[in-house]
């Protein structure tokens, strides 16, 4: 198992634990909605390097696979517009992050296929986790008592192992575990070389591929002769309280345990009100820290959030004082302002009595 080999980076590691024995760590809000402010178009998205071809380089401008439009591959905006992704992360940091997320929630094959980049992934990876790993040292440099910490995003992909996508063939997958294990060893790899100080297997709906990315990482940490800390985190997709493959938070967090993982938790899909009783769920249960990043409430008929900082810092704000939390942070919606609220809100309470601390 994972957890008897070293750190790979023993210092952050242990500053990590240091900090979460005796604080909530805040961690960052939503990447999409900041990007989205910048209303950047497909020229934007392409940046000088991809102007002329889909892999940067200019003799490819009549490659076909370059016709394809790229505006909404926020990943690439890593490699196109890697100021826009520095200045993202440092206002997140500035308003209290401690820990703050790689812009690689879509750097896989898999899900990077639909522009024709998948031969990009590694570099993706790579380079998101220097830009985050970065902006944590110059935040550090203005406070050096208060580390900070970088966190690769594996995100769950646009596929599902457990699921099939015809209703009419329910034995059908368009993905095996083998290939997710591909996807995920790729990136884990481009995260761990380029800095990553944490793996953080994200927005889980179907456990299946989170067993997928689990394994692809403890081989690569087999392989490197070290791990990270790493974190997970589902998602319950609507008010059954279930993730979309069936499971409850309980089952859940049974069915993937065996990672013996630093945190568990959840994000995405519903606010903190609706994920109060989930968390409370996990709490209860697990032997690990707990964290949980919800978006700023239900989406409106627009598909936007409409919960201000200071709604969403009075919720979390109560979690904090059931003693539900040890990480918290936002998704969906949120904003440096919403993080810089939920801050303060949990500032003066301490952070959740573990059962038991993985080894």
């Amino acid at each position: 198992m994972t957890h008897v080999l070293p750190w790979l980076h023993p210092d952050r590691a242990q500053q990590l634990q240091a900090a979460l024995d005796t604080r909530i760590l805040l961690l960052d809000g939503a990447m999409g909605t900041m990007l989205q402010g910048h209303r950047l178009d497909e020229s934007g998205y392409r940046g000088e390097r991809f102007a002329h071809g889909c892999d940067g380089r200019h003799d490819h401008v009549h490659d076909a696979s370059c016709a394809r439009e790229l505006k909404g591959n926020n990943d690439l905006l890593s490699l196109s517009q890697p100021d826009i992704i520095r200045g993202i992360h440092a206002a997140y940091l500035d308003a209290g992050a401690d820990l703050v997320e790689t812009n690689t929630f879509n750097a896989t094959r898999i899900s990077q296929s639909d522009y024709r980049m998948e031969a990009l992934v590694h570099e993706l990876n790579a380079e998101g986790a220097k830009l985050a790993r970065a902006a944590c040292e110059a935040a550090e440099r203005k406070d050096p008592s208060r580390p900070r910490f970088a966190v690769g995003v594996l995100g769950p992909t646009s596929r599902t192992a457990s699921i099939s996508p015809d209703v009419n063939d329910p034995g059908f997958r368009n993905v095996s575990f083998e290939e997710l294990v591909d996807n995920y060893t790729e990136a884990t790899d481009g995260l761990i070389e380029g800095g990553a100080d944490l793996i953080m297997v994200e927005t889980v709906f179907d456990t299946l591929n989170a067993k997928a990315a689990l394994f692809a990482i403890d081989a690569e940490f087999r392989r490197r002769g070290g791990r990270l800390p790493l974190m997970i985190s589902g998602t319950i997709t609507d008010k059954s309280g279930r993730t979309l493959s069936g499971q409850t938070p309980e089952a859940f967090y049974i069915a993937l345990a065996h990672a013996r993982p630093l945190s568990i938790g959840f994000n995405c899909a519903l606010g903190a009100d609706e994920l109060r009783p989930h968390v409370q769920s996990l709490a209860s249960l697990a032997e690990c820290r707990i964290s949980t990043h919800p978006n700023a409430g239900l989406p409106n008929a627009f598909g936007e959030y409409d919960e201000t900082p200071e709604q969403m810092a009075r919720t979390l704000g109560g979690f904090a004082e059931e003693g539900l939390l040890d990480i918290v942070g936002g998704c969906c919606g949120t904003s440096p302002e919403h993080i810089a609220a939920i801050a303060a809100a949990v500032r003066e309470h301490a952070p959740r009595s573990r059962v038991r601390e993985a080894a």
